[in-house]
């Protein structure tokens, strides 16, 4: 059973990114109607940081254009998406840290980043607690973080978007079929469903990250900014194996957000203990306090990650009349934005607000077979 256009685009996928991609194509006069499985996706389980990354100039250039239209949205954001403006601060254990942490200072800066070298003395004084032979740090001041169930509800609470709960089955370019047997269309559909979009598209090059994050009771705060390892870079964000960095977020109910971890092989939601473990040890060995507060709920998640760890946005080189905007790891919330506006310029051919190339979905699947 089919039937006719439905709408002008149509969705897949009611996360950040979703959300993000459906607001952007209805304020924009398109009618979206956005379809989602009701999944505990990434945008419920990950921790809402919005965070300039530099370990490539394309990672680089989408995070940190993203997060600028984050801070020209923040305005307009209902109080209960959280945002705050709290900075990133990344943590140098030793020398070794502290120069990767100048060559990011010296990067960023010629970016345009407000950021600043804080020595060995400045960060005890700037938050107290960490243990005392950190050499330093680097403080990203632009960074942030945000409830992003919150802040993907609101932005689907949009005139134009039709919201409705269903399992996709199938994908064939611009129709979908639901689990009822039921085929719609539209002009375009776009796949922002996460790590699900492989059992619709298995050519997808994106396999799962599993993470574990735990909340903690509400406390008086004492954490500032969001505190990074410095060795999150190697020993979490490119390794191939178990990985765990010390990621502490404070949240504006007093409470603290504590990662992270990284598995590889697995889809299994179930918290592990000894995983759990792992990564909380590491959060205590950087701000001992940790070990006397009372964690309360431990989750997992699973990221979506490509294999150069930049997302998939842009039409489906074989498929056409299918859009993609999948692959982002963990940096979904953060680049939301960006993702939804590059989909857009493409959509209705314009010239995109930075360079497509580098997120173009044929680098993995091949050029275009259609006209």
């Amino acid at each position: 059973m089919s039937e006719g256009p439905v709408a002008d685009v149509i969705v897949i996928g009611a996360g950040i990114i979703g959300a993000a991609c459906a607001r952007t194509l209805a304020r924009r006069g398109l009618k979206v109607l956005v379809l989602d499985a009701g999944w505990h996706g990434a945008t419920a389980a990950g921790m809402g940081h919005l965070l300039v990354l530099d370990d490539n100039p394309a990672e680089l250039a989408l995070s940190q254009y993203s997060l600028q239209r984050w801070r020209e949205l923040a305005p307009a954001l209902p109080d209960g998406c959280a945002w705050r403006n709290n900075g990133t601060l990344w943590l140098a254990a030793n020398a070794e840290e502290m120069a990767v942490a100048d060559s990011k200072y010296l990067n960023l800066l010629a970016h345009g980043e407000d950021c600043e070298l804080i020595g060995r003395a400045a960060l005890h004084q700037r938050q107290p607690g960490l243990r005392p032979d950190l050499e330093g740090g680097l403080l990203i001041k632009g960074d942030g973080i945000l409830y992003a169930p919150a802040a993907a509800r609101w932005m689907l609470d949009t005139t134009n978007i039709v919201q409705q709960r269903a399992q996709v089955t199938d994908v064939d370019g611009r129709r979908v079929r639901l689990d009822d047997g039921r085929w719609l269309s539209a002009e375009a559909v776009v796949l922002a469903n996460g790590i699900q979009a492989t059992e619709l598209c298995p050519e997808l090059p994106i396999e799962p990250k599993k993470g574990h994050l735990l909340i903690t009771d509400r406390y008086p705060a004492t954490v500032i900014h969001t505190l990074v390892e410095l060795g999150y870079v190697t020993s979490a964000h490119n390794a191939s194996g178990p990985s765990v960095a010390c990621n502490i977020q404070p949240r504006p109910t007093g409470q603290l957000f504590i990662g992270a971890s990284r598995q590889f092989g697995t889809v299994d939601p179930q918290v592990e203990s000894w995983m759990l473990a792992k990564m909380l040890k590491r959060a205590v060995d950087y701000l001992p306090g940790l070990a006397a507060l009372n964690g309360i709920r431990a989750w997992t998640g699973l990221r979506a990650a490509s294999p150069d760890g930049l997302p998939l946005v842009g039409q489906h080189p074989q498929r056409e009349g299918l859009w993609l905007a999948v692959g982002h790891e963990g940096l979904g919330v953060t680049t939301a934005l960006a993702t939804a506006d590059l989909l857009a310029a493409q959509l209705f051919n314009e010239t995109a607000p930075l360079a497509p190339e580098p997120y173009l979905p044929q680098r993995f699947l091949g050029e275009p077979t259609y006209a």
